[in-house]
């Protein structure tokens, strides 16, 4: 999944050279032709219509179908739509109970859902729900209706596209999952803030929660140079800071710090890792070498506190130790072919190879994705809303889905927990800025107050989303 996201890159970087070579003659003959300040006036036209409408990073075409697959013992009614918008079910009757809906229908931007985010309302009342799609849809997606089968079956619920239409025909499918809240869970975040972003709803409704962050996070620390700090103290500093966060901001959702544990390792560097088990990798800014130097808080000894020294082979004994002593049954953990970051995709072989070693096999992964290959925008739309699946492009494993729905409390706790990671405060950039005042301008987007950084209009939503993958035997 990383590499198909960095031939994306690419080829829009490619596009976009394309394009600036393509409009060089144009600008030279408007200059030519016209007046000498045509150009200048429409360079600046052309920005304002870059930042409003074709900033957004969107590797695949808008007329893509996604392509979602479920187990084939999943649940599947048709269902049409009426011109009200109402849903009502062909030849059965909707299910006696399921904890997870999600319809999938052809969706259509109308002529303004081409500059406007096109999405679909649902519900009436205090239920409304909004999900947004990419400007210019046409194509298969998947709606969210989870928490509204009273409403279907009662034939109450109705769907309305806004900027967008919907198609007549719809298939739903439905999952019926035990509450794993209710089970021992651990919570695997290659960095801090990813079990917040993920999975706060979930950890701070489980009475047995563990979390296991697996690296500093050191990287990328040029705001903290601002301080007078060199590029390794400042990075040893945003490392410190974010191995503080990982084990003191889960108790604002009720884990213990006892149940919290940092390992240390560094940002980045876990391939390489892997790739020669026994050799210690260094963090890349910072210098240090040393993983104790962020371990004092664990209540866990761990087979790596021996030599502190950043091996693959002391992060799987780690791995098999925690596993051990915490016995989970639940792992939630990055869905390994929907997020590309290195570092979530190495948590999860990682993980395999210390159930390997450790002999504690938990029943079931839950999978998230913090992180796409081809969108980075989805969740997309304001914050608060529900979360419709991600683009799925090329089809993924057939997995169930789990769905675990939030109220208005825990959305401002999981807001206010966000607002304690140190990494999602730093100020944006004048140039992103910029571009949204303009979107807020010309393209009617809102961000929440709770917090600049993109995560908070993400990740804030009245659903927690996870692909459920039993173990392998």
């Amino acid at each position: 999944m990383e590499a198909r996201k960095q031939q994306l890159v690419r080829r829009h970087r490619r596009n976009k050279r394309i394009l600036m070579i393509v409009a060089l003659p144009i600008l030279v003959a408007l200059d030519w032709f016209g007046s000498w300040g045509t150009a200048p006036v429409v360079l600046v036209i052309a920005w304002i219509a870059h930042e409003a409408w074709f900033s957004d990073h969107l590797f695949y075409s808008p007329r893509d179908d996604y392509r979602h697959a479920f187990p084939a013992d999943s649940l599947s009614f048709s269902a049409l739509l009426d011109r009200n918008g109402q849903v009502s079910p062909v030849g059965a009757l909707w299910p006696e109970d399921a904890d997870t809906l999600v319809m999938a229908v052809h969706i259509r931007s109308g002529l303004l859902g081409r500059c406007l985010d096109p999405h679909v309302l649902i519900g009436e009342g205090e239920s409304l729900d909004r999900q947004d799609f990419e400007r210019g849809v046409n194509g298969v997606r998947f709606v969210n209706l989870s928490g509204y089968l009273p409403a279907l079956r009662e034939g109450h619920l109705k769907l309305r596209g806004r900027f967008c239409r919907l198609g007549r025909e719809a298939t739903l499918y439905c999952f019926s999952n035990p509450d794993y809240s209710r089970r021992r869970v651990m919570v695997l975040a290659p960095h801090a803030d990813d079990a917040e972003l993920a999975a706060f709803g979930l950890y701070s409704r489980t009475s047995e929660a563990s979390i296991v962050t697996l690296t500093q996070g050191e990287i990328e620390a040029g705001f903290y140079r601002r301080l007078g700090l060199s590029d390794a103290a400042a990075a040893r500093l945003k490392g410190r800071l974010r191995s503080w966060s990982s084990q003191t901001v889960p108790l604002w959702g009720g884990v213990e710090p006892s149940r919290c544990v940092q390992l240390g390792y560094y940002c980045m560097q876990l391939r390489q890792m892997e790739s020669e088990p026994f050799m210690p990798f260094a963090s890349r800014e910072s210098g240090d070498a040393d993983i104790r130097s962020v371990r004092r808080f664990n209540s866990v000894k761990l087979p790596g506190d021996v030599d502190g020294s950043p091996t693959w082979s002391n992060l799987i004994a780690d791995l098999a130790a925690l596993l051990q002593h915490f016995k989970p049954e639940v792992v939630v953990l990055p869905h390994p072919e929907l997020d590309p970051h290195p570092d979530h995709i190495q948590t999860g072989r990682a993980l395999r190879q210390a159930i390997e070693q450790s002999g504690w096999r938990p029943d079931v992964q839950l999978l998230y994705a913090n992180h796409l290959a081809d969108n980075d925008r989805w969740p997309m739309g304001p914050a608060g809303n529900g979360v419709a699946l991600p683009p799925c492009i090329e089809p993924l494993p057939a997995d169930k889905l789990w769905c675990l729905q939030l109220d208005d409390r825990v959305l401002l706790d999981k807001s206010q927990a966000l607002a304690m990671q140190h990494d999602l405060q730093t100020p944006l950039p004048f140039k992103k800025r910029l571009r949204r005042f303009i979107q807020w301008c010309l393209a009617a987007r809102r961000w929440p107050q709770a917090g600049e950084d993109e995560f908070f209009r993400k990740a804030v939503r009245r659903h927690e989303l996870f692909w459920v993958r039993p173990f392998d035997d």
